[in-house]
């Protein structure tokens, strides 16, 4: 009769990590902060999955059946320096911006206009900022809203789990009902039906809508100082220094100014 010996349970346990550990690398990859990092492994061979929330025009935006947008281009870049194609995931906001997206390996990568917080540091790691953003506020054409504490009494809108909510919760005056939508698309429609009285978002969408609904106007802008930043796993370290590679070549040979100019009219202003 042959006899098992057990392993005792540190060095039990210490295999399991290991088998753990091996598993999330070889679906993932990259390494955690300040390691080794190695070669770019994506969720899926040849595809570089990006999780986005539509709709965020000019950032991401569906048009003929394709999304398109700023932010599109720009990971387009990555996927052609790594040779594979760009897949667009559509989620909820709240699952990109937690994190959990990529704790469930939804995507390799987040693009969705996304302004870099200290909270989502925590859950994340961000690229190099790619693009610089403030808070601003749309009403209806000839309203009197041109600032927050014109809206006592008013119904002030914002989209969920976004800094221009946090920003509303902040600053918006006594006498306000703050009223939260989904999604960017929802809560502009309901500045322009008067369903409420005014929105707070990124300046870069709403500018954007106004151009296209001329109903609408931006009436203040808030200097909120945020950029954007495309965030990856926590400990992607290869994928996230591929995409600040990117991001640095385009600027210096001309590719961002012209993907910038393609989606906002002008070209990006130098500092």
């Amino acid at each position: 009769m042959s006899v098992r010996t057990a392993l005792p349970v540190t060095a039990a346990a210490a295999a399991v990590a290991l088998l753990l550990t091996g598993c999330t690398s070889t679906k993932s990859g990259g390494g955690g902060k300040g390691g080794e990092g190695g070669g770019v492994q994506l969720v899926t061979e040849g595809v570089l999955k990006t999780c986005t929330h539509l709709p965020y025009p000019p950032f991401q935006s569906k048009k003929g059946g394709e999304v398109v947008g700023f932010d599109v281009d720009l990971v387009d870049l990555v996927a052609e320096e790594l040779k594979v194609k760009q897949e667009i995931v559509n989620t909820p906001f709240e699952g990109i911006e937690t994190g959990q997206d990529f704790n469930t390996n939804k995507c390799d990568l987040a693009a969705a206009g996304m302004t870099i917080t200290p909270e989502r540091d925590k859950v994340m790691d961000f690229s190099t900022p790619y693009f610089d953003a403030t808070q601003a506020l749309i009403t209806r054409k000839g309203k009197p809203y041109k600032a927050l504490d014109d809206l006592k009494g008013q119904k002030f809108g914002y989209q969920k789990a976004t800094t221009g909510g946090e920003y509303a919760k902040k600053n918006a005056p006594k006498g306000a009902e703050l009223v939260e939508f989904e999604d960017v698309g929802l809560l502009l429609a309901a500045v322009k039906s008067g369903q409420i009285a005014a929105g707070i978002n990124d300046n870069g969408v709403l500018f954007d809508y106004v151009k296209q609904n001329p109903d609408t106007e931006v009436t203040a802008e808030f200097d909120t100082g945020e950029q954007y930043g495309i965030g990856v796993r926590t400990g992607n370290d290869a994928l996230r220094a591929k995409i600040d590679e990117v991001i640095k070549a385009a600027k210096k040979d001309g590719r961002y100014d012209e993907i910038y100019k393609k989606w906002f009219g002008t070209a990006p202003k130098s500092k």
